[in-house]
């Protein structure tokens, strides 16, 4: 269990490779799932928008919640925004680089699950099959409302008898596949077009700003996780110093058992630098609650 603790916390680290690695793994998991999931459109007028759109729109929103679940800025970024400001002040700068570094980790994910959704045409054929208007083809001529209505929900469905042999189910299909392909092309030209702006006009900004948000993001991640780690150690000492002293009045018996406890003083060093004027729980608690409420100004001077 340790060793996976260990591999968990790997992944959990602020490391922009290993977050770029799980954004793609989370990329190539979503375009994975879409080929090997069996979309089945109702086919009915009620359901049909539903189920598309709930296709195209649910599973993003769940690819986003395991974004920001995996990495770990995202805690330490909350946990910056809401502390109180104590003896050191917050960088709204340093928060807004956060936020926007997880964001758009989050979201590499979701966008390809949506770009590949239209770039397939079936979700959007599922959901709009009953809007498009059924005067631009003669398939549904000499058809009541009621009959076309029910014809255009069953266009996704080409086993259907209703449908089977009607000459306008294909075209009403191209036509809605078009305009999908075409909505899934621009929206990955846009973003392509975005992140070529934002790489390419980054040096017209202030980069000292950048670099100093830059690393005070990296330093409260790095501070987060080397308090929880000596946190970890402290509690291990403490916790041996509690038992040391709860077995103290067994020594006679401990001794008859061929065990023995470490002398007075002997591998104590480590433990009294981490200890010193530390007895017990509520003391304990106090130096927990200062780290919270006044963390130490960043001044070592």
């Amino acid at each position: 269990m340790d060793r996976f603790r260990m591999i968990f916390q790997y992944f959990q680290s602020n490391s922009e490779s290993v977050m770029n690695g799980i954004c793609g793994l989370l990329a190539l998991a979503s375009v994975k799932m879409y080929t090997s999931f069996e979309f089945s459109c109702p086919c009915l007028p009620q359901y049909n928008v539903v189920y598309g759109l709930g296709i195209m729109f649910i599973p993003p929103i769940i690819l986003f919640l395991c974004g920001l679940i995996l990495n770990r800025q995202s805690l330490v970024m909350l946990e910056e925004w809401r502390r109180p400001a104590g003896r050191r002040k917050k960088d709204l700068a340093v928060i807004r680089y956060m936020c926007s570094s997880i964001m758009q980790r989050a979201m590499v994910a979701p966008v390809v699950w949506i770009i590949v959704t239209l770039l397939d045409g079936k979700c959007l054929i599922c959901a709009f099959s009953g809007s498009v208007d059924p005067e631009k083809f003669v398939g549904f001529a000499n058809v009541s409302t009621v009959q076309v209505q029910q014809l255009l929900a069953k266009v996704p469905c080409k086993d259907d008898e209703l449908m089977r042999n009607n000459t306008s189910r294909k075209a009403v299909s191209r036509y809605l596949r078009c305009w999908s392909q075409a909505l899934g092309w621009s929206i990955l030209l846009i973003l392509i077009i975005a992140a070529f702006l934002a790489r390419w006009l980054r040096p017209c900004f202030n980069q000292a700003t950048l670099l100093q948000a830059r690393h005070w993001s990296n330093y409260i991640d790095i501070e987060q996780k080397i308090f929880e780690e000596t946190c970890c150690e402290h509690s291990r000492l403490f916790a041996h110093k509690c038992i040391l002293h709860f077995f103290e009045s067994m020594r006679q018996e401990i001794k008859l058992h061929s065990l023995s406890l470490p002398r007075e003083g002997e591998g104590a060093d480590g433990e009294e630098d981490l200890l010193r004027g530390i007895t017990d729980q509520d003391q304990v608690n106090k130096l927990l609650k200062t780290w919270y409420c006044e963390k130490p100004p960043l001044d070592v001077s």
